[in-house]
């Protein structure tokens, strides 16, 4: 969480023939396109003699993320030329193919039978496989992109303009990619840093031509709400987005294959929505009040965050939700039940003579996350508001958003997989960008988790078992705006630009990087297209 919060078949071969070249791929044991480990993919080519021998053996597309596999064949590749168009085998791909047109200046034919010099997309006739998969074939001076869903022929469609932008051509030949790992992403603080929805929209383009699919919005905090609210339009501060422009994010986000997960976080860090209701601040036996804690004996507290998370989970539409539960300030003092008699009490009347306080928290989470899962989505919450030891455990239904070891009672990562969670890979050590750089926190550089950092090492610098690969869904980077005033909108978009294409990378490919990280850094200047 933020840091002010303290911080494909065995044996199976794969023979393609493209213009006179057989190539064969050799998959090892549990590996391939599909194979969600760190297993690296081995290929040998051999070329039969060309006719004329005009062409050399084309070489693999230059992209960010890297392909996983190209098999190559002898050919001029292809580059729009005239007449050249984008055309549909299917209607669901109407969108996709008249964004590539566009990006290209070339036109569209809507669903026509494809000319040399077309561009082609397509679903895959068995529909079968990874979504997010695609195929890329380069012959005959046509691109024909196929895969089992939209995301996949998408990706397709990045892969070609990113080639298109590194040398102008699309090598002859067949890319066969998929994803390593299903959650890709940003994690983004609006809530302590108003950012413009002009500027989320452009990084979501980014993330897109980076084959990123998740964006995570933390709008909720102690020091802001920045979302409008027609059931607690008293909580929202001046500063923020309209429904009707986080509806524009949302719709251009789905058009990029991108799912923008909301966040509310409770019960900490809710300081902007007790300013407007002060009689839900979580006291102590002295009247103290606790920064951002809300007073979850109260019915009333669990009724407000109730409705927030109603009426945004219709806001968002994607699959899931974030409902927080880290930082619980209660938690932190030497005896919970001493300070806060009120929780142990409510603990005790809700679970039992020998309830306490961490059990009406995880409680709180679970209650939360029913909500969420009400809603028909899969809710989130940050790693430490998972406890141990007590009479009330955390749904292994909510999906652990690791991001830290250093809370009071934080567990090591394996704890929670070993119980058998989902868990997703937001270490703080690498993937944390912190504005004004406190407690000890340096902006994080793409050098360093093109690197260092794989979805294993979910804290510090150590991985996890390999064993766990399946249960490590993914990660994304995450910016907080713990110090708001360190950097302008366009410092931060500069400053996380190249860690988002370390991550990307990483997450898409589990393999060494073949580049330096200088010639990552080069080619990700040639592929950039926000300019």
């Amino acid at each position: 969480m933020s840091p002010s919060r303290a911080p494909l078949v065995a044996g199976a071969a794969v023979a393609v023939a493209a213009a006179v070249t057989l190539t064969v791929v050799v998959w090892p044991e549990d590996s391939g396109p599909g194979t969600r480990s760190g297993a690296s993919a081995s290929s040998r080519t051999s070329a039969s003699p060309s006719p004329t021998r005009s062409y050399p053996l084309s070489t693999t597309p230059r992209t960010v993320p890297a392909v996983r596999e190209h098999t190559a064949a002898r050919g001029p590749g292809w580059k729009p030329a005239g007449g050249s168009t984008v055309v549909a085998a299917d209607p669901q791909l109407t969108d996709e193919a008249k964004l590539l047109a566009g990006e290209l200046g070339i036109g569209y034919r809507g669903e026509k039978p494809a000319r040399p010099g077309d561009v082609e997309l397509a679903l895959a006739s068995s529909g079968k496989g990874d979504p997010e998969s695609y195929t890329l074939k380069t012959s005959d001076d046509r691109v024909v992109i196929s895969g089992p869903g939209e995301a996949g022929v998408f990706y397709g469609t990045r892969t070609l303009k990113q080639s298109l932008a590194a040398d102008s051509t699309v090598p002859e030949g067949v890319v066969s990619d998929t994803p390593d790992r299903p959650q890709r992403g940003l994690n983004l603080d609006i809530a302590r840093k108003h950012y413009s929805a002009d500027w989320i929209e452009d990084r979501l383009r980014e993330m897109a031509d980076l084959k990123l699919n998740q964006l995570g919005l933390h709008f909720s905090d102690d020091q802001a709400f920045r979302i409008e609210s027609d059931t607690h339009p008293e909580v929202v501060s001046e500063d923020h987005l309209t429904k009707a422009e986080v509806r524009r994010i949302v719709k251009l986000a789905r058009s990029l294959h991108i799912t923008v997960v909301g966040e509310i976080d409770s019960p900490g860090h809710l300081g902007a929505v007790m300013r407007a209701h002060p009689d839900l601040q979580l006291r102590n036996t002295q009247g103290v009040a606790r920064q951002g804690a809300i007073d979850i004996s109260k019915a009333g507290s669990a009724r407000i965050v109730d409705d927030l998370l109603n009426e945004y989970a219709e806001l968002f539409p994607g699959d899931w939700f974030h409902v927080g539960a880290d930082e619980y300030q209660a938690l932190t003092v030497s005896d919970p039940a001493a300070s806060y008699p009120q929780l142990a009490a409510a603990a005790r009347e809700k679970y039992g003579d020998d309830a306490t306080v961490q059990d009406l928290t995880e409680g709180w989470l679970n209650d939360r996350a029913a909500v969420i899962r009400k809603a028909e989505k899969i809710p989130k919450a940050w790693n430490d508001g998972f406890f141990s030891g007590g009479k009330v455990t955390a749904d292994k239904g909510i999906e652990v958003e690791y991001w830290t070891g250093k809370e009071i009672g934080a567990r090591p990562p394996q704890d929670y997989l070993a119980e058998g969670r989902k868990v997703i890979n937001l270490n703080d050590e690498y993937l944390y960008y912190v504005l004004g750089q406190p407690n000890d926190f340096t902006y994080p550089t793409g050098e360093r988790i093109y690197e260092q950092w794989t979805p294993f090492v979910l804290r510090g610098t150590e991985p996890v078992a390999e064993r766990y690969s399946k249960q490590i869904l993914g990660g994304r980077f995450a910016v907080w705006g713990d110090l708001p005033d360190a950097q302008t909108q366009a410092q931060v978009a500069e400053g996380i630009r190249m860690p988002l294409n370390a991550v990307s990378q990483k997450l898409w490919d589990p393999r060494e990087p073949k580049l330096t990280w200088a010639q990552f850094t080069a080619l990700a200047d040639e592929v950039d297209s926000s300019d």
